[in-house]
C-alpha cells in the first residue's frame, strides 16, 4: 500500500518561522507512522519562490529574484534536518523540470478549453498574492492575513474558467465527506463553493518573474497555479533512478495551514478536474500557532524563531511540544513558558524517568538481563491498556489525530509509572533476596512487563520523537522500528542504562 504526503511549499518572501516547522514535522508524523505500519511512504517538501511577493521582497533587499530565492531557500531546506523530518524529495519551484512540467500541464488545461483571454478588476493583497472576493475583505478594506489596506487594480490576462467546475467540486464533496478535514473547514471550503464561483486569473501580465505561459510566453502563470502543481510535478523528476513515480504514489494526502483553505480546496481540484489529472486523495487543515492571539508571520514580525527553539530544548521536544500543547486542526497559543513545563512534567518527569527507572531495575535486579520467555498469560497480563495501544494509535491516526494518538500513548506512560509503583519491585527484591522464590517469579514478571511496556510505547512515540527514540531503543536492544504489539517479543536480551533522555534545563542557558 502506498501513502504520499506532503506539506504546503513554503513562501521564501523571508526566514523560517515556526508556523513553518509545524506543517512539516505534522507531515513527517504522518510519514514515519505509516512507514512502520509496513506501508509505502514518500513524503515531498519544498519552496515557492516565484510571483510578485517574492519580487517585491527581492527589490527592497536589492537583488535579483533568482538570488534572492536560492539565498531563502538554504534557510527552508536547513529546517528540514533540523526538525528531524525524513522527507524523500525537497521541490523548488525554480527547477526547471518542474517548469517543464508545469507548462505541460497548463497547455492541457489550456487545450481542453478550460483557459481564455479576458480583463480583470478587483481588489488584491499582493502577499497573498491573491485578488478578494468581497466576503474575504476585512475592516478597514485591509487583507484580514496581513492586514494592509487593498488596492483595486485591473490587468488583461488570461482566465481559468473555475466557474464550470462549480457542479463538480460539489459532487466531489458530496460523494467524499472526508476529503477536507476537520470538518468544520470542509464546511468552510463547500460554504465558498456554494457562494458561486468567479472566473480566476491564470496569468500576471506586468511581471517577468514566474512561469512563461507555454501559449502566451509575454505573461508569467498565476504563482498558485504554478505552486500547487509542485505536487504532481515532483514525482515526475524525484526519483534520482529517473523512474516517474506518479502512478506508484498519486493522489497524495495534503497537509496545509487554513489561510491556504480556498486554494486547496477548491482551485486545486478544479485544475486537477480541468487537465484530466485525478483529485488528492485528501486534505487536513490545521490550524495556526499563536503568539499573543495573532498567528506567526513574517509580514506581522511574531514569528518564533524554529532554530532557536530546537538549540535551546531539541527538536524532539518541540516536535512534541507542538502536537502535545495545541490540539492538531486548531489554533493554539503557544509560549516559551508552556515549552518548559511539557518538556519538564511529561518528557523529563513521565517518560524520561520511566525509561531511567526501568532500565536501572533490570540492571540492578538482573544484570542487565530481561527475564527470558513470555511468562504465563494467567498471571502476566500487560498492564491496562497496553494490548490496545497499536489498534487505538492507528485508528487516531487514520482519522488524522495527532493529538489525540499522542495523548492515546501518554496514558500509557502514566499507566506504566503507577504499574511501577503498584508493583514495588525493590520489595520484591528485597524478598527475594531473602530466598522467597514466589517473589523471584513475581519480579521476573514485573521486570518483563516494564520492559516490554516500554518497549511497546517507544516504538509508538517514534514518529514524535524520533531521536530520542532511537537512543532509548538501542538501549532496549530492539531490532525492529515498527509498531508492536505487547508481548510479541520474549525477553532474553541484554538492556543498558543511559544518560537522562531529557536532561533538566539549565536556568542560566533558558533565560
Amino acid at each position: 500500500m502506498s501513502y504520499y504526503v506532503t506539506t504546503p511549499i513554503f513562501y521564501v518572501n523571508g526566514e523560517p518561522h515556526l508556523g513553518h516547522a509545524y506543517s512539516l514535522i505534522a507531515a513527517d508524523i504522518f510519514a514515519r507512522h505509516h512507514r512502520q505500519r509496513g506501508e509505502d511512504v514518500f513524503f515531498l517538501t519544498g519552496t515557492d519562490e516565484h510571483g510578485e511577493p517574492v519580487s517585491q521582497a527581492a527589490e527592497k533587499a536589492g537583488m535579483a529574484p533568482r538570488q534572492f530565492a536560492d539565498l531563502h531557500a538554504k534557510g527552508f531546506q536547513a529546517l528540514v534536518p533540523a526538525v528531524n523530518a525524513s522527507n524523500d524529495f525537497f521541490i523548488r519551484t525554480t527547477d526547471p523540470r518542474h517548469i517543464k512540467r508545469v507548462q505541460e500541464v497548463m497547455q492541457r488545461v489550456h487545450d481542453n478549453g478550460y483557459v481564455y483571454e479576458g480583463e480583470y478588476i478587483g481588489f488584491y493583497c499582493p502577499r497573498c498574492a491573491d485578488f478578494k472576493t468581497e466576503s474575504e475583505i476585512g475592516p478597514g478594506h485591509r487583507c484580514p492575513i496581513h492586514e494592509i489596506e487593498l488596492t483595486e487594480e485591473a490587468e488583461t490576462n488570461w482566465f481559468f474558467r473555475l466557474s464550470a467546475f462549480e457542479e463538480p467540486l460539489r459532487r466531489l464533496y458530496a460523494e467524499r465527506p472526508d476529503w477536507v478535514l476537520p470538518e468544520f473547514r470542509r464546511n468552510e471550503a463547500l460554504s465558498f463553493i456554494e457562494g458561486g464561483l468567479r472566473d480566476v486569473s491564470v496569468s500576471r501580465a506586468r511581471l517577468d518573474w514566474g512561469v512563461p505561459l507555454p501559449w502566451d510566453p509575454d505573461q508569467v502563470m498565476y504563482v498558485w497555479f504554478d505552486a500547487l502543481l509542485n505536487y504532481y510535478t515532483a514525482l515526475g523528476f524525484a526519483d534520482a533512478g529517473r523512474a516517474d513515480l506518479t502512478g506508484r504514489f498519486w493522489p497524495p494526502r495534503h497537509i496545509i495551514a487554513k489561510d491556504i483553505l480556498k486554494f486547496h480546496a477548491v482551485y486545486w481540484p478544479a485544475l486537477l478536474m480541468a487537465a484530466g489529472i485525478e483529485t488528492p486523495h485528501s486534505l487536513y487543515i490545521h490550524g495556526y500557532l499563536l503568539m499573543d492571539d495573532k498567528k506567526m508571520s513574517k509580514s506581522l514580525g511574531n514569528g518564533l524563531d524554529p532554530f532557536a527553539v530546537i538549540e535551546r530544548f531539541g527538536a524532539d521536544s518541540l516536535r512534541f511540544y507542538c502536537f502535545r500543547e495545541v490540539s492538531f486542526g486548531q489554533d493554539g497559543s503557544i509560549s516559551p513558558v508552556g515549552f518548559e513545563a511539557r518538556y519538564e512534567t511529561e518528557l523529563a518527569n513521565d517518560f524520561g524517568n520511566l525509561a531511567s527507572r526501568v532500565l536501572a531495575m533490570v540492571e540492578r535486579y538482573r544484570d542487565g538481563f530481561v527475564p527470558d520467555g513470555r511468562p504465563d498469560p494467567a498471571v502476566s497480563e500487560a498492564p491496562d491498556g497496553l494490548a490496545s495501544l497499536p489498534s487505538e494509535l492507528i485508528d487516531a491516526f487514520d482519522n488524522s489525530e495527532l493529538s489525540a494518538a499522542l495523548e492515546v500513548i501518554w496514558r500509557r506512560v502514566r499507566r506504566l509509572n503507577r504499574y511501577v509503583e503498584e508493583s514495588a519491585p525493590w520489595q520484591l527484591a528485597k524478598a527475594a533476596d531473602g530466598g522467597d522464590a514466589a517473589a523471584r517469579a513475581a519480579l521476573d514478571r514485573v521486570l518483563y512487563n516494564l520492559v516490554e511496556g516500554l518497549r511497546v510505547i517507544t516504538l509508538a512515540l517514534s514518529p514524535y520523537i524520533p531521536q530520542s527514540v532511537e537512543t532509548l531503543l538501542d538501549a532496549l536492544a530492539e531490532p525492529d522500528r515498527a509498531l508492536a504489539e505487547f508481548g510479541s517479543r520474549s525477553g532474553g536480551q541484554m538492556v543498558r542504562r543511559i544518560a537522562p533522555l531529557f536532561p533538566k534545563i539549565d536556568p542560566d542557558k533558558a533565560a
